[in-house]
């Protein structure tokens, strides 16, 4: 009897291996590019192992695709997508064939720039966009107006915005002007547009917003547009797995 448990859609398979992208996937399965197992498969959703089937597109047999990370310097007016219907500039446009094979773990709006990971290891993505897992991230940020004591304590202490609650892990003014003022904000979860969200509710707009750290993976001195490989080891002391809870006792 087949292991329900590992099997997953064709076109997730095919981007869980990182062979294809899903929408790619998509494309050539329904065109009859795809094969699992010697056979022509032509529905997206169709159920396969993707331990175990033997994937071929376009006559040429396709195995997982090697273990890869980089850390991208992702600058401003740049979006993280494959394409963009309004033909803005993309990451994949800025790294270029590096980044076949990668997916972005999260994104950064368009006007964020800093620390953005990209992989071929999904369960790597999955595990550190968990909000559960409450992965570290830092940001510098710049304010328009002076950020005070209080405003800083409403940052730490979270406000409700529509349906999210909204909250830094910690927050610090590293200098402050009647014009403008600077802060290290770090979040855990990263929900939409926090930081610029968190910011208009105590008065003040963000102005500049860069990640300048995620995880323990810090930006450096890496350029806007520039990346680097990271290597599983770094992934590891960067990443730890997270503890399992002990039992509860009753």
């Amino acid at each position: 009897m087949p292991d329900k448990k590992n099997r997953v859609h064709l076109n997730r398979a095919l981007s869980k291996l990182g062979i294809l992208t899903r929408s790619q996937a998509n494309e050539a399965i329904l065109a009859g590019r795809v094969k699992v197992n010697g056979r022509i498969v032509r529905d997206p959703a169709a159920s396969v192992d993707p331990e175990k089937a033997r994937f071929t597109v376009d006559g040429e047999a396709r195995r997982r695709a090697p273990w890869r990370t980089i850390l991208f310097h992702k600058p401003r007016g740049v979006v993280t997508t494959r394409s963009d219907p309004e033909g803005r500039q993309t990451i994949y446009d800025v790294i270029g064939a590096e980044a076949t094979g990668l997916r972005p773990v999260g994104r950064l709006d368009r006007a964020t720039s800093g620390v953005l990971l990209l992989t071929s290891d999904t369960g790597l993505a999955d595990r550190l966009t968990d909000p559960a897992n409450g992965v570290p991230r830092l940001y510098a940020v710049t304010v328009r107006g002076r950020v005070d004591a209080a405003d800083v304590a409403t940052l730490e202490r979270g406000i409700v915005d529509g349906d999210d609650d909204l909250k830094a892990e910690s927050a610090r003014v590293r200098k402050a002007s009647a014009r403008e003022s600077h802060l290290m904000i770090e979040l855990r979860e990263g929900k939409n547009r926090e930081i610029r969200r968190l910011c208009a509710a105590i008065g003040h707009e963000v102005t500049r917003l860069k990640r300048v750290r995620y995880g323990a993976l810090e930006l450096g001195d890496l350029a806007a547009g520039q990346w680097r490989a990271v290597d599983e080891e770094e992934v590891h002391r960067s990443f730890p797995e997270p503890k399992a809870h002990p039992p509860r006792k009753v």
